[in-house]
């Protein structure tokens, strides 16, 4: 293993950690789920060490970051308002800004100094200025959807969006961060949702998964946006014209659809990974009526399985194969490509998916004490998985026998009858990912790699519920590269090539670091990413609170 997280004096010494991570007492996590104050004109950060002169765009992040209005109080971590922050590079120097999405829930919250809109887990009760009989015959009108879209920066057409998983986005100027027009999908595609992690192809244009339900049954729909026009840089809206449904699979179960957060493409092929989070379709329609929160319309069912569903990217067709595993979860994947006939696809995944409700914001402001730290430490234990899909499975292919010929590839793929071949996956890591928990927030060389054979991603490290490590794995000897330093909080690790790179791991990792420890002690973190070595920080005198996703946005 690198030895290359003991970097400065005060890195945390790994040996007993490594022994056992939970050995010793984890601190509050209460500031990382704090509100703070948005930081709306651009101020200088204090640089320690070099960041290097090339990079030179920004730094784009989306999260959480107001959790309360009034006497009203968020109740789950997806909840709160989306805070935009932007880290602009130039020349070696940093500059830090920071907004407030100024959706309709933000801004109808803010003027009623209350929560007047439902979010995943947080049910917005009736006005308490109108009558009985208003309040009463409110709980019968059928919500509208947030437009909270505080998981990722999404790009169509050439445009930034912020976005989440209804069937609102809101488009971004990019270098003040301010808040242009909302889009409505369902104005542009026949689809009632759309997830915050689309997928680029080389010629521009960006594919994503909606969903549809009617007297038909409830299907999940692959939608492809076109590259951007020729007059794309001079429009300033929202365009999302010829946007079209390719392909829609019908759900297994149409009362019991799947929930899910991405899916899988590679350079001929996308997978929608049917898994057993199962949504309530009639409390799904009805979930304010009967005073619940959308998170409490899902289920862990793991007696459904896992059907992976294969999609022809370019025909739309999908494959009358049914491609099945073992009951697991998954939020999000690493990379796909295809091999010698075969589909290899790697994914973070986990063994119940019941977790997802537990990320409260009373589970997660807990003291720190044992009973904390072992909850903590059950949270987050996702590991990296391959499955490997045979793609020419016809009436002659042979039952009862491993189909995955590919060398030194341990998962396995069977006929089992007709029409249906059950998958087994390998586990990609070593026992030594173990020792930092398990990973999530996959990343890398998207440009250069994604949907293409690959060796490296980099992820957080979960010793507990946020990530407290960042790691570099490679996926060909799976082995670790590991920055960590006690209670320093990364946020994902994002991977800029430098300029002219002719290798995969040729450029930086980008992260944001928090700590629960100070106060303003934030910092953007810039690592070497092949040697996985701290090149220098940016630190920020604001309070940051954790988020989820981002992009660097790369000035030409």
């Amino acid at each position: 293993m690198s030895k290359s997280q003991v970097q400065e004096p005060q890195a945390e010494s790994l040996s007993s950690r490594q022994r056992c991570p939970q050995a010793s007492g984890l601190e509050s996590l209460a500031p990382l789920v704090s509100s703070v104050e948005e930081t709306p004109d651009p101020i200088p950060t204090t640089i320690k060490g070099t960041i290097p002169t090339w990079i030179n765009g920004s730094f784009l992040r989306n999260g959480p970051g107001k959790f309360e209005f009034g006497n009203d109080r968020y109740v789950h971590w997806f909840d709160g308002m989306a805070l935009m922050h932007r880290f602009h590079i130039s020349e070696g120097n940093v500059t830090y800004s920071s907004r407030f999405l100024r959706s309709n829930s933000y801004v109808q919250n803010s003027e009623k100094n209350r929560i007047v809109v439902s979010e995943f887990g947080t049910l917005a009760m009736p006005d308490p200025c109108k009558n009985i009989f208003a309040r009463f015959f409110s709980y019968f009108q059928i919500p509208e959807a947030t437009d909270n879209a505080g998981v990722n920066f999404v790009k169509y057409k050439g445009d930034y969006y912020v976005s989440t998983e209804t069937n609102y986005m809101r488009r971004i100027d990019p270098e003040s961060l301010e808040t242009k027009e909302k889009v409505d999908w369902s104005k542009f595609v026949a689809v009632n949702s759309a997830t915050a992690h689309p997928h680029y192809d080389r010629e521009g244009a960006t594919y994503n998964m909606g969903n549809s339900y009617g007297r038909n049954g409830f299907f999940y729909n692959i939608v492809r946006v076109p590259p951007p026009g020729e007059n794309a840089a001079t429009q300033d809206s929202a365009n999302l014209t010829g946007a079209e449904v390719i392909c829609s699979i019908r759900a297994a179960e149409p009362r019991k659809p799947s929930y899910y957060h991405s899916f899988v493409m590679s350079e001929n092929y996308i997978v929608f990974i049917e898994q057993p989070i199962k949504l309530n379709l009639m409390m799904m329609l009805l979930y304010r009526i009967m005073g619940k929160s959308f998170d409490k319309i899902m289920s862990w069912e793991p007696q459904y399985g896992t059907v992976f569903h294969l999609v022809d990217r370019h025909t739309g067709k999908e494959s009358e194969v049914k491609y099945k595993a073992a009951p697991m979860f998954t939020l999000h994947q690493i990379n796909a490509f295809e091999e010698d006939g075969f589909l290899v696809m790697d994914l973070c995944c986990g063994d119940d998916g019941a977790v997802i409700g537990d990320f409260t914001l009373e589970n997660l402001r807990r003291e720190s004490g044992e009973e904390t730290d072992k909850f903590y430490n059950s949270l987050c234990r996702n590991l990296p998985r391959r499955y490997v899909l045979p793609l020419n499975v016809d009436e002659q292919t042979p039952l009862n026998q491993n189909l995955v010929t590919l060398h030194n590839y341990k998962a396995a793929a069977t006929k089992t009858q007709p029409g249906e071949v059950y998958m087994t996956h390998e586990e990609l890591h070593s026992d030594e990912l173990l020792q930092y928990g398990g990973l999530e927030f996959p990343q890398i060389n998207y440009e250069k790699c994604n949907g293409r054979p690959y060796r490296y991603f980099y992820s957080c490290g979960f010793g507990h519920v946020f990530g407290d490590s960042l790691l570099k794995m490679d996926v060909h000897t799976k082995e670790l590269k590991v920055w960590r330093y006690a209670g320093l909080y990364p946020s994902e690790p994002v991977f800029v090539a430098s300029p002219e790179a002719t290798e995969e791991d040729d450029g930086v990792v980008l992260s944001v670091i928090i700590t629960p420890r100070e106060e303003k002690s934030s910092f953007l973190l810039v690592l070497d990413a092949k040697t996985f070595t701290e090149l220098g920080r940016a630190e920020v005198p604001v309070n940051i609170p954790s988020g989820t996703h981002g992009v660097f946005n790369k000035m030409v």
